[in-house]
């Protein structure tokens, strides 16, 4: 369920329907100028839409004053225990506040920082982790962690109407994957706000990525979410917005930049495939436009694996094709197919047509007609159901013609023992 109610970030709109956010935190120290500013604008190139810059001493508010007025995107505040910093950083333009209610004082402290939010029109974000519940519910905490989190969230939330603010969104985190789905779904049950989602420590890059992923992306196809941030163990941010930017692209909640389909290769295998999916993903970071590419290990499975891709690549032997939406191209020696898929690439991008060669495409067409025919053989799993249905389809035909189709394998010799599937 998306959250009923949104703010504005800077102009960036959170909740209420609106596209989900991606946001990251600088790495560096903050009152560092130039090194703070270089990897606010290489995040924002990578597609950051916010981003957060932790503010722990006077210097850091000094430095923010200048960041807020040069950074391309907005900039968050990010305050802890200090509540006179979160004042400063509203003072000098933060475009909103971060805060956790549970470690910056008092509810007499958060209301003082209230009110000079509601006077600036400055919004916040309030933050539980796990790591950081209030002392009360401590012993919740060890019965209950997702209740915990709800409840200190809820209260948060609760306090922030008593002093008549609504101007918020809520995030609740946690180092454990299934808590944090479980209590952002309770919690997107019980409050109208928007929700920043976050696994927080995640990890390293691959270990974190893959963490994230599979947290946040669980709730996102819940519908749960209005903006997200990746944690990431690197001192690269722009990286954590690479990741966040594949997870809504996989699930079709936003698009940007080009989406790379590879098969996971096999023995049939015929050219040097991690390489040239190595060279294309990183040629293809330059083009904005949201295209889907393809490169297929071989020419059994074709283009049919993958025929909704505005362009890709098959290669067998020597020889590969290029192809686009299902239907062939153009045949061209293996060494030149990754500089033939991006001049085909490159011409749809200046023209916004993919021009067909009649000529070219005949040749094409007839090359992979003359794989497929030599790999007719291959009993794929593709080949398998394609027969089955034929065979079913002829109510006539003997069970000697089945049994061919259909042979019998040793279940000791099988790769798949005690797996067998019914293909539909």
């Amino acid at each position: 369920m998306a959250s009923e109610r949104q703010i504005v970030v800077g102009g960036v709109p959170i909740g209420g329907g609106a596209p989900v956010a991606v946001q990251t935190m600088t790495k560096t120290e903050t009152a560092n100028l130039g090194a703070t500013m270089e990897q606010i604008r290489k995040v924002a190139e990578a597609g950051a839409d916010i981003v957060r810059v932790a503010v722990p001493r006077e210097r850091d508010v000094d430095a923010l004053e200048t960041i807020v007025r040069e950074s391309p995107i907005p900039v968050i505040a990010d305050i802890h225990f200090n509540h006179t910093l979160a004042l400063k950083a509203i003072d000098v333009g933060a475009h909103a506040v971060r805060l956790n209610p549970g470690n910056i004082g008092g509810p007499d402290k958060v209301a003082e920082v209230v009110d000079r939010a509601r006077a600036h029109g400055t919004p916040m974000r309030i933050g539980v982790n796990s790591g950081s519940l209030p002392k009360h519910l401590h012993e919740l905490e060890r019965e209950s962690p997702v209740e915990a989190l709800v409840a200190a969230a809820v209260e948060f939330v609760e306090l922030m109407e008593r002093l008549d603010y609504q101007d918020f969104k809520v995030s609740i985190k946690s180092t454990n994957v299934p808590n944090t789905i479980a209590s952002n779904r309770l919690l997107a049950e019980r409050i109208p706000y928007p929700l920043h989602l976050g696994i927080t420590e995640a990890g390293t890059k691959w270990s974190g990525s893959l963490k994230s992923a599979v947290g946040l992306g669980t709730l996102l196809a819940d519908g749960i979410g209005d903006t997200i941030r990746i944690s990431l163990s690197t001192f690269h941010a722009e990286e954590e917005v690479k990741v966040a930017w594949e997870i809504l692209k996989a699930l079709r909640l936003r698009e940007r930049g080009p989406v790379l389909i590879a098969c996971p290769t096999c023995g049939r295998l015929q050219f040097d495939m991690d390489t040239v999916v190595a060279e294309i993903e990183e040629r293809l970071r330059a083009y904005p436009d949201p295209i889907e590419v393809a490169v297929l290990g071989c020419a059994v499975n074709g283009i049919g694996e993958a025929s909704h891709a505005d362009f890709g690549i098959t290669g067998a032997r020597n020889e590969g094709l290029i192809f686009s939406r299902g239907k062939a191209l153009r045949k061209v020696p293996q060494e030149d197919l990754v500089d033939a898929l991006f001049a085909e690439i490159d011409r749809y991008a200046s023209s916004r047509r993919i021009e067909v060669d009649a000529s070219d495409q005949a040749e094409g067409a007839a090359w992979l007609q003359r794989i497929e025919a030599e790999n007719a053989g291959e009993l794929t799993p593709e080949r398998l159901a394609a027969m089955e249905q034929l065979a079913a389809a002829d109510e006539g035909a003997d069970s000697a013609l089945l049994s061919a189709i259909k042979p019998r394998l040793d279940e000791e010799l099988s790769p798949v023992a005690g797996r067998r599937f019914s293909r539909g």
